[in-house]
């Protein structure tokens, strides 16, 4: 199918078009096509994005081992939103609008730490961990009842050890995933791992972009040359471009993961794939995403014995992949900031008791995801730069190399679409 200048064209005044014209323009638009040039660089398409995706879809936040006691807690912003995930007085992790119920300033300042109780820099009005509200002062006057005046909650959800958080009050249903990914991540026992390093980029591209650029490796063998030391290309054996080799290695080790009681089959959940979990091999002779393709922790995570479980890709849409080995674990996490500016957070989880310099060296554990990072970062500024141009149509997807790409405008197109109907 063929995409018209005029196709390109519909949103020929974004600022002044309704949420029902972006989704009419997503209609009318092939999902084998990259998008019109106004979803890459408008701000009302972006606020409309941020509206019907990030405030309603469950998006992925963090770790239980980063937050494992009570009072442990992480902070981050969806868009205008800041929020604070915390394990409370009961052990139960919760997330709450991180707003002052008295004139709604910021409560937590920092990024993570922990706290006895809940105090507002401000006023000093004071919340359980759990969001209620204790102490408001005497000022307010005998007619005050603070159990008014909790903290606003969040829908939190935790799935073998990662954190999700959706803004809505009625948030889509993705259980099945959720009991897909407990399963999967069993063996990680992610209550009792740390996040070795850490590392945020601000990449100057549309979110979109950097999603589309991690659902292909059309591009990784002119770009990545550290990450092609270990990965495989594929997801599955049903590629047209998986060759007999390939399959009998993915054979073999299924085998050796299956007497080891390791889950690896391919399951999907969602319009497009949104959700979905494979392990597949790493390279013949590596165990590890490093750069020599040794384990980048001496200690493995959680129950596992066996340093070879090759690499468990997890993809969660909108915001997170992941690669799962047996000695450490990459979660990255994508939060738009602006139509033309993301944020991509990444980090190494290892076991909690792998001690640094004598377990694993942080420059190690890094250096193949670093590198890959700032070469993905590169990519997408510079297919911003050339999407904000006049002379930028719609291109076609390669339904080969591309196909996860094509998955990805399938869900996000699908999702926009059915979000903005169920909110007219």
């Amino acid at each position: 199918m063929t995409c018209s200048h005029e196709q390109q064209n519909l949103l020929v005044t974004p600022a002044n078009e309704s949420t029902q014209a972006v989704a009419e323009t997503l209609e009318k638009h092939p999902i084998t096509f990259s998008l019109p040039q106004q979803f890459y660089t408008d701000a009302d398409v972006f606020q409309v994005e941020m509206e019907q995706i990030f405030y309603k879809e469950w998006l992925f936040v963090g770790i239980t081992g980063e937050i494992p006691d009570n009072g442990n807690f992480i902070t981050l912003d969806i868009g205008d939103n800041p929020i604070t995930v915390i394990r409370d007085q009961n052990g139960e992790v919760r997330a709450f609008h991180n707003t002052c119920r008295h004139r709604g300033s910021k409560i937590c300042l920092v990024k993570q730490g922990k706290v006895p109780k809940l105090v507002c820099p401000y006023h000093q009005w004071t919340y359980e961990l759990d969001g209620d509200l204790l102490f408001a002062g005497t000022e307010m006057g005998d007619d005050f009842d603070k159990n008014d005046y909790g903290l606003h909650k969040v829908n939190c959800r935790v799935a073998g050890g990662y954190i999700f958080i959706s803004l809505s009050d009625n948030p889509t249903n993705i259980d099945g995933f959720f009991e897909d990914l407990t399963h999967y991540l069993e063996p990680y026992d992610l209550d009792n791992c740390k996040v070795a390093v850490e590392s945020t980029l601000i990449e100057d591209a549309n979110w979109k972009l950097v999603i589309e650029n991690n659902r292909e490796c059309y591009h990784c063998n002119g770009s990545h040359p550290e990450l092609l030391n270990t990965l495989l290309e594929w997801d599955d054996t049903e590629d047209p471009r998986a060759s007999d080799e390939f399959k009998a290695q993915v054979a073999a080790k299924q085998a050796m993961w299956e007497a080891e009681g390791i889950p690896y089959k391919h399951v999907s959940h969602g319009h497009g794939l949104r959700n979905r979990i494979v392990r597949m091999p790493l390279l013949e002779g590596t165990v590890s995403m490093t750069i020599d393709g040794k384990a980048g922790c001496k200690k493995l995570m959680g129950r596992i014995q066996n340093p070879d479980l090759g690499s468990m890709r997890i993809l969660h849409l909108p915001n997170s992949w992941n690669h799962a080995m047996a000695d450490h674990l990459i979660a990255f996490q994508v939060l738009p900031l602006g139509p033309q500016k993301t944020q991509v957070t990444t980090k190494w989880l290892v076991h909690k008791d792998a001690v640094e310099g004598v377990d694993y060296d942080v420059e190690h554990l890094r250096r193949v995801w670093d590198a890959t990072n700032v070469q993905d970062r590169t990519l997408a500024e510079n297919n911003q730069k050339g999407i904000n141009s006049k002379a930028y149509q719609p291109g076609p997807y390669s339904t080969t190399y591309e196909y996860g790409v094509v998955n990805f405008i399938d869900w996000f197109s699908d999702t926009m679409q059915k979000n903005i109907k169920e909110s007219s």
